[in-house]
């Protein structure tokens, strides 16, 4: 049995921003980055062949640029081991760093790009099977709700109950960083905007994973000058130590006094696996202020971490996630409380 041809893909290598811009203008052409996650859709039927636009010979869309005051803006092609391995990203960003370098494995971080983390499809193993139909393949339901849904939200926003699974979604939303995104229209009058990472996903849209369309180029990531005192870090739930997406994960964040040493002045914290978005848990923030680095977060911080049930409306088979990110959550605070501070 033969089997059928294959389409043939077009690919355009744009040498920088604008031309991209323009080559994605039509709305028929796809962008191209690490092309890990592309290619896995690709192979699966998750996706149709058609035109795509390599990015990787675009230099204003990788590196690092470091602005007077310490703020950084990160290039969307700048790969995850990149992210993970920048000496001063380390040390500005330590929950930023720890997250990336627990993603996937290191070829996969070898290639994949921040761009790419954040706006790659979800795991569901009903939209990466060409035998079924869900709200993203153009159908009306959503087959996970009712079969399989093991790994799925256990906050459920909408339609859809596939969580999203970048982790560097995660750790920038804690970092309060934005994406700048550009326009395409096929004319050199191309607009830029700036958006906070959490308004790249919309919930209760279950069409979709994230909101840009297809004639929208991430280019980069900007992050708000670090903060004195950091203490941070990261933790994840997976079914095996590497190379898997996580259950639960969250990334902590504490600016503490005394250069470090004293009570917590401001916290952060994220939370993803859970949602079709990830989520900054503003209650447990609150919780954290005043909690002293070396010693237990207190009653007031256990009391949050209980009321983090509140927010859950488990699947059938999600309810294990419940304690899951309790215990997540509280581990990653016990570890930024005992993180050397920047």
């Amino acid at each position: 049995m033969t089997a059928a041809p294959q389409p043939m893909l077009t690919v355009a290598r744009p040498t920088s921003a604008a031309e991209a811009a323009r080559e994605l203008s039509g709305g028929g052409a796809r962008p191209r980055a690490g092309g890990t996650d592309l290619a896995a859709c690709l192979e699966v039927g998750a996706l149709a062949p058609g035109p795509l636009v390599d990015l990787l010979h675009v230099p204003e869309l990788r590196g690092v640029r470091w602005a007077g005051d310490g703020a950084a803006r990160i290039g969307a092609m700048t790969t995850v081991a990149e992210l993970a391995s920048d000496p001063g990203l380390v040390g500005a960003y330590p929950g930023l760093s720890v997250a990336a370098r627990a993603l996937a494995t290191p070829q996969i971080r070898g290639t994949a790009t921040v761009g790419g983390n954040l706006l790659q499809r979800n795991r569901c193993s009903y939209l990466r099977n060409p035998a079924f139909d869900c709200f993203q393949t153009g159908g009306d339901s959503c087959p996970s709700r009712t079969g399989d849904h093991l790994r799925g939200v256990v906050v459920d926003q909408g339609p859809c109950v596939a969580p999203h699974p970048s982790s560097l979604a995660v750790a920038l939303l804690a970092y309060d960083a934005t994406v700048r995104v550009r326009h395409g229209s096929g004319r050199d009058s191309d607009t830029e905007t700036e958006r906070g990472v959490a308004e790249l996903y919309e919930g209760a849209d279950p069409t979709r994973d994230h909101v840009l369309g297809t004639r929208d180029l991430l280019v980069s990531v900007g992050l708000p000058a670090p903060v004195a005192g950091e203490r941070a870090a990261h933790l994840r739930a997976a079914g095996r130590s590497r190379a898997e997406w996580p259950l639960v994960e969250a990334v902590a964040r504490l600016e503490c006094a005394d250069g470090g040493t004293g009570p917590v002045a401001r916290a952060w914290v994220a939370v993803g696996g859970v949602a079709r978005t990830p989520l900054r848990l503003t209650g447990v923030e609150r919780a954290l202020v005043g909690s002293v680095p070396g010693r237990d977060p207190g009653t007031a911080v256990a009391k949050a971490l209980d009321a983090l049930a509140e927010i859950c409306s488990p699947l059938p088979a999600t309810g294990y996630k419940v304690p899951l990110l309790r215990a997540t959550v509280r581990g990653v605070i016990e570890r930024s409380l005992d993180a050397p501070n920047r």
